[in-house]
């Protein structure tokens, strides 16, 4: 699966710990994420990671085009639901294509947890779902 990740700046250091746990699971999927999120990500586990530009800088408008593209299969974004952010509308786009593309998405470290065990039971195959095989 391709996986994308990204997190709020106070969130990032709760990714990080997130991937180190679940280094093995997430080392056989493709993972992509932004910048300084990535690159963090990337130091503390060893995954290789294709990196975007920072959030703020286009890199969530870059996983939103591979959304829209097809070429993402899971999305991980951390969010701060408290502090307000500048770039809350292309958080948003990023949020609603992924309801529109049936993308699963976690926005906390519950449900994070909940899709990567989904994951590593093989149970979320949402293609099979969406197209079942006859």
């Amino acid at each position: 699966m391709n996986i994308a990740i990204t997190a709020h700046d106070s969130k990032k250091e709760l990714m990080v710990q997130f991937c180190i746990a679940y280094c093995g699971i997430l080392s056989r999927h493709n993972l992509c994420a932004t910048g300084t999120t990535g690159k963090m990500v990337g130091e503390a586990t060893g995954l290789n990671i294709t990196r975007f530009m920072a959030g703020t800088q286009g890199g969530d408008q870059q996983i939103a085009s591979r959304i829209s593209c097809n070429e993402i299969d899971l999305l991980l974004f951390f969010r701060d639901p408290i502090s307000s952010k500048s770039n809350e509308v292309n958080e948003a786009t990023l949020l609603r294509l992924c309801d529109v593309y049936n993308i699963p998405v976690a926005t906390n470290i519950a449900t994070a947890e909940a899709l990567i065990h989904a994951l590593e039971n093989g149970d979320l195959d949402w293609r099979d779902i969406v197209n079942p095989k006859k």
